[in-house]
C-alpha cells in the first residue's frame, strides 16, 4: 500500500516593511485630501463649491478667483506684514532660547534645575490664559496696532529652550575645558565653540517657529484690528462671511497663503524630520 504525499500549503506572510509602507501611504492620502481638496474649490464657481453631492473637478476653470481674492484682500501688505512677524520672531528665538539653553545646560550656577523646571512650567498651561496679561502689557506699552506687538512676545519660547538645552547637553563638556584653557569666555564659547557644533537644532527650531509664526491666527487677531497690521492668517478669516462664505475666493487665498511653507517644507524636510527626533533622544 502505496502512502501518497500530501500537498503542502504555502503559508503566505506580509513583510513588516510592506505593512508599513501600506499605512504610510494611507495615512498620507488622509492628509493630502484636504490639501487637493482646497486647490480644486480655488477653481469652481460658488454654485459647484455648495453643490451637493459634491463636485470633484469644476466643469470650467475659473481662473479668475485668484484674482478676486487679490482685489478683495490687499495681499502685499498682509505678506509684508507675516513675513516681518516671522523673521523677527524666529531671529529672536534662535538668539534667546539659544542663550538660555547654553545658561542651562553648559553653566553651573545655583537654582539651575530650579529655572529649568519654571521655564519647562509654561508649556504645561494653555496659551489662552496669556493673552489678555500679554495684551494689557502691549496696551501700557502703547503698542497696539503695531509690528513690535506681534514679533516680541513671540521671541522666546519654552519649547525652543528645552529643544536646545537637550541637543547642548549631549555635547561633551571637554570641548568647554579645552576653550577655557585657551582663554575664551562663556560668550566665546557659547558663539565659536558650541553654535557651529548645533547647526542641525537650530535649523529645526527655525523651521518650527516659522510655521508657528506663519499659521498664528489668535494673538494678531486680538491684539491688531488695523487692516495695515494685518497678517495672512487675519486676512483669510475676514473672508469668511457671517451668512454665506464665497468658498472658492476664501480656498484660492488659503492657496496664495500656504504655498511658501510648502516649498520651504519640500527643501528643508529632513530638518524638519530630524527637529522632531531631536526632542525625545538627546539629553
Amino acid at each position: 500500500m502505496y502512502m501518497t504525499e500530501q500537498p503542502t500549503r504555502r503559508r503566505f506572510s506580509i513583510s513588516p516593511a510592506i505593512l508599513i509602507h501600506a499605512i504610510l501611504i494611507v495615512g498620507a492620502i488622509i492628509f493630502i485630501v484636504p490639501f487637493l481638496w482646497m486647490v480644486l474649490t480655488s477653481f469652481k464657481s460658488l454654485g459647484e463649491s455648495a453643490q451637493v453631492p459634491p463636485v470633484i473637478f469644476p466643469a470650467i476653470w475659473q481662473w479668475h478667483n485668484y484674482a478676486a481674492v487679490l482685489v478683495t484682500v490687499p495681499f502685499v501688505n498682509l505678506y509684508e506684514n507675516t513675513v516681518l512677524m516671522t523673521i523677527g520672531r524666529t531671529v529672536g528665538q534662535l538668539v534667546f532660547c539659544s542663550l538660555a539653553a547654553y545658561a542651562f545646560a553648559r553653566i553651573q550656577f545655583l537654582g539651575r534645575n530650579i529655572l529649568f523646571v519654571l521655564t519647562l512650567s509654561v508649556l504645561m498651561i494653555p496659551t489662552y490664559v496669556f493673552l489678555l496679561p500679554q495684551y494689557m502689557i502691549m496696551k501700557d506699552l502703547g503698542w497696539l496696532n503695531s509690528l513690535q506687538a506681534l514679533i516680541v512676545p513671540g521671541m522666546f519660547s519654552s519649547f525652543g529652550t528645552f529643544l536646545l538645552r537637550q541637543y547642548f547637553m549631549s555635547l561633551p563638556g571637554e570641548l568647554d575645558e579645552a576653550a577655557k584653557v585657551d582663554g575664551a569666555n562663556h560668550f566665546q564659547i557659547y558663539w565659536h565653540v558650541i553654535l557651529p557644533l548645533v547647526k542641525p537644532a537650530l535649523i529645526a527650531l527655525a523651521i518650527f517657529t516659522i510655521l508657528w509664526s506663519w499659521n498664528d491666527l489668535l494673538w494678531p487677531l486680538v491684539v491688531n484690528n488695523s487692516v495695515d497690521k494685518m497678517t495672512l492668517s487675519v486676512g483669510l478669516a475676514s473672508l469668511q462671511g457671517e451668512y454665506q462664505t464665497n468658498f472658492p475666493d476664501l480656498m484660492a487665498g488659503a492657496v496664495l497663503a500656504t504655498w511658501p511653507m510648502i516649498v520651504m517644507f519640500v527643501f528643508l524636510q529632513r530638518y524638519f524630520v530630524e527637529g522632531i527626533a531631536l526632542t525625545g533622544t538627546k539629553g
